[in-house]
Parts: C-alpha cells; structure tokens; sequence
C-alpha cells in the first residue's frame, strides 16, 4: 500500500533546516501562591502582634541591672562609640566584631543612657521587627494570612528569641537584619515574576530589561548590615545571592525563553553582581567611618608601621582594615577555649544546652528558706522539639513538590545553621543559632500549613486540621508561660525551679 505524501513547496525544498515552533510558556510553578486580598486586616493584625511582642519584652528589662554574660563587652563599646566614634583600643581586649551591632546598642544608650534600659531597648524594638516582618514573610510564602500570623506568634512566644531581646548582645540585630533581606528578596522574586508575565507578549529568546528592582538593592544593604553585625551574615548573603538568580531563571523559563539559565544570567546577573556584592561592601565599609576617622582606632595606623608590606598601591586606612580583619578572622577560627556554656550545632536543635546568663547566689526570702533566680536563654521547648521532624518534612517539601517556600527556608537554615559543622572544633553557643531561628520557626508553620489542609479539603477535615493546629499552638503559648520565671530571673523557690529544669544540662 502506498502512502501518499503532499509534495513539498518550492521554498521549502530551498531551505532544508527544519522550522521549530516557538517555545511555548510554562505553566507557573506550583508552591507560589497568590497573596491574601485582606491587606488591612492583615497589617492591622500584625502591628497588633508586634504591639503585644514589643511591651511583653520590655515589661522589667531593666532588671536585672547589672551587666549579664557577654554585655560585658558591647555595652560598653556602644559606649566608647558615642564618645569617641570606635571602640577604644584596651591593652586586655581584643575587638573582633564589626561595629554596627554596637551602635545600635549605642543609639540605646544616647536615648535612655548608660545602664539597662540604653543597652537593652534596641535588642527588644530589634526582635519585635522581627517577629513583624517574619508574619508578613510568611503571608507572602503560604498566600495565608492565618499562618503568617502564627509564624509571627510563634517567634514571639519562643523563649530563646524572648531572651535575646532583652539583653544587649549583637545577634539580636544579626537576626533582624537576616531576616528583613530575606523578605526583600522574595518580594523582589514575586515582582519580577510578574513583570516576566506582563511582558509575555513581548518575551524574545533574550528576554527583556526588567527594569530596576529596588527590592533587591535593599536587600543588599541589609545583607551588608547583618555582615556589619556579625560575619555569619556573609553566607546568607551568598545563598540567597545564588538562590536570587535560580529564580530569575525560573521567571524566564516558565516565559518559554530556550535558553533560560543564559537569559538569566544576561539580564540579572549584572544588577545581581551591584546589589548583592558591590552595595553589601559598601554598607559593610559604611558601618567602620568612625574607625576610618579614629586616629587611636584599634590597628588604624597599621599599615603606616609596616609600609614595606604587599600591595603597597592601596590606601593606607584599607589595608590597615583588611590586616585586621585577617586577625580577627584567625580568632575566630582558631576560637577553641572550653566553656561551661558551650553546646554544639546538633544540640541546638533540642535545647541541648541553653545558656545561663544570671544566677546569683545566697538568696533567702523572709523567713529564711532559698530563693532562686535563674536566667536562662532557653527555647520553648514544645516549639524546638518540633524542630528536627520540620525540618525533615521541609527537605520533603523541596523534593517531591519543589515547594518554594520550603526551598527559601531550607536554604535560610542551611546558610544559618548548617555552615556551623565547617569547624566544629571551635567553641560555639546556642545564640549563633539566632538568625536561622526565624527560618526554623517558618518550617513548623508549614508543618501546620499540611496539618490545616489544603483550602479545598472538605470542611471537617480542616476544622479537624485547625483544632489540631489551635491546640499545638496553645501548647507552645502556655509552655512559654510555665517558663517566662526563668527566663527573666524571677524569684522561684527550689522547687518550682526544679519543676522547670527538665534536662542536667540546663544546670
């Protein structure tokens, strides 16, 4: 049988390259979800949860009134900042933070002064930021109002984060500005996504110019601002800078561009390069003019003693900068003096081994018997202990369903927890945990968002799904009530202070 076949057109015989047929668009990525339309309500709701975060941690922050654990140093640095625009030189210390967490503690300090309340008050107003701007966060990830809110309230009532924003210690602001650069990048992610699907009609193999993204510069400068804290913020900066690209690629590729990861690349890498490189360098530089302008700086006149060193063509103040941060760096590295305080990166995940911050001794009360007051910077347990399964069904939600929101909190944990095992050799403490904390928090809502159901399960399923929710979270609520006595050193008899140490290694 012969099969017949239309005989082919002049101009096709003239050109044998076969036509393609322009790629079609791609369906849009599941795990983005639209956001909620209650835009009032929801602002109302978070600035009443913020209200509510801001007064729990300043009720008493005054006490105690003495300087606890590490406000040994920052304090009193935030101190010499105001009086002299750097941290004075002691023979017997050795700075090795940058400065803009300290002058945060002293912008405390010029408002209420030297004392409690001046080097307390940042850390709080810090921490209830963050508590605000992770519920708008996870609004923007889940498309919920709902569980943004329970994000923000779980953060609130968490005591490791209720703790660290009432002392003046630097990861308070570390966290805060993590957290903040985060948010501007995923709102950033959303904007150009629909920028690509507005410009649908006129998408070529290249792409088109997006335009400026000011979201994404401002991430920058909270990146820089978090690396001007505490240099841990450096790998957030670079997981997210990478993790930035792959969702520029993404909005090209669900545009049907042939080549979307070289269309990326074209169109994002350059303004990538400026707001995640060059305008962190900048802030973080910004953070050392007192330094750059201190003649009795810590090594500010290096360079001017060693003039026959390297590189000779650059500025005397910069290599001054880069010769001590080479010191500071082996400092950190080689940190490995024991401490009874120290803990590693897996017990964090437990509460393994919290922090005493104040404990004094020989307190009676009126007719003679003990009296303890126990600081202790703890995590609400019911809270932690949720920590290890949420983060197992986090790794779940990024490979089966290529969950978006999963993906930014897996990767916050990774930059924020993960990079601790590089050196485990060097003495480390559960308040490094701080700026992947948020992230952590974020995993046990999405936990909750399975629990809750889907929006279009049947209606028993999710009231089953929300008085499941409703009680876990109530759990976590009075669980941070039954701990508040110890985590802000009031009086408790002995055993009351025992029914509250659950573990030996919270002596």
């Amino acid at each position: 049988m012969a099969v017949l076949v239309p005989e082919r057109t002049e101009s096709a015989a003239e050109d044998p390259t076969p036509r393609r047929s322009p790629p079609l668009p791609r369906p849009r990525r599941q795990g983005t979800p639209t956001l909620p339309t209650d835009r009032v309500l929801a602002a109302v709701l978070t600035a009443v949860l913020g209200l509510v975060t801001l007064v729990a941690r300043l009720w008493d922050i005054g006490y105690p009134t003495e300087l606890v654990f590490d406000e040994a140093y920052y304090p009193p640095e935030g101190a010499e900042l105001l009086e002299l625009g750097y941290e004075y030189n002691r023979g017997y210390t050795f700075i090795v933070h940058p400065p803009l967490g300290k002058w945060l503690i002293a912008a405390g300090e010029q408002v209420f002064g030297y004392g409690p309340l001046g080097w307390r008050v940042p850390s709080a107003v810090a921490g209830t930021v963050a508590v605000v701007v992770l519920t708008r966060l996870a609004r923007r990830l889940t498309g919920s109002t709902l569980l943004g809110l329970l994000a923000g309230l779980l953060l609130a009532v968490d005591g490791f984060s209720f703790t660290l924003g009432r002392i003046g210690l630097l990861d308070v602001f570390l966290q805060v500005f993590v957290v903040s650069a985060v948010a501007c990048l995923v709102v950033d992610r959303d904007r150009v996504r629909q920028r690509v699907r507005d410009g649908a009609d006129r998408v070529t193999a290249a792409g088109f110019r997006l335009g400026p993204r000011g979201w994404r510069i401002a991430a920058g400068v909270l990146f820089g601002c978090a690396c001007a804290v505490k240099w841990s913020g450096v790998w957030f900066l670079a997981f997210f800078a990478v993790l930035s690209l792959f969702w520029d690629r993404a909005a090209w590729r669900e545009a049907g561009v042939p080549r979307p990861t070289w269309t990326a690349l074209h169109r994002g890498l350059p303004g990538a390069t400026w707001a995640l490189a060059v305008v962190p360098v900048l802030t973080y530089l910004a953070s050392f003019t007192g330094w750059f302008r201190g003649e009795n700086a810590q090594g500010r006149h290096w360079a001017a003693e060693n003039p026959d060193t390297s590189f000779g063509f650059v500025p005397d103040a910069l290599r001054s900068l880069w010769h001590m941060h080479g010191e500071w760096l082996d400092f950190h590295s080689g940190l490995s003096s024991p401490h009874p305080w120290e803990s590693s990166p897996w017990s964090w995940l437990v509460d393994g081994r919290p922090i005493l911050l104040w404990n004094p001794q020989g307190l009676t009360d009126a007719a003679g018997d003990q009296v303890v007051r126990y600081m202790l910077m703890l995590g609400t347990p019911t809270l932690w202990f949720l920590f290890t399964p949420a983060l197992l069904w986090l790794g779940w939600r990024v490979l089966v369903r290529h969950d978006q929101a999963a993906v930014v909190a897996l990767t916050a944990i990774a930059a924020g927890w993960g990079t601790w095992f590089l050196n485990l050799d060097r003495t480390m403490f559960i308040f490094y945990m701080a700026p992947a904390l948020p992230f952590f928090v974020l995993a046990v809502v999405l936990v909750l968002q399975d629990v809750l159901g889907p929006p279009n399960a049947s209606p028993l399923r999710r009231q089953v799904g929300l008085g499941v929710v409703c009680l876990y979270v109530a759990a976590v609520v009075v669980t941070f009530a039954f701990f508040h006595p110890v985590l802000t050193g009031q009086p408790l008899s002995q055993a009351e202070w025992l029914q509250r140490m659950w573990f030996p290694s919270w002596f």
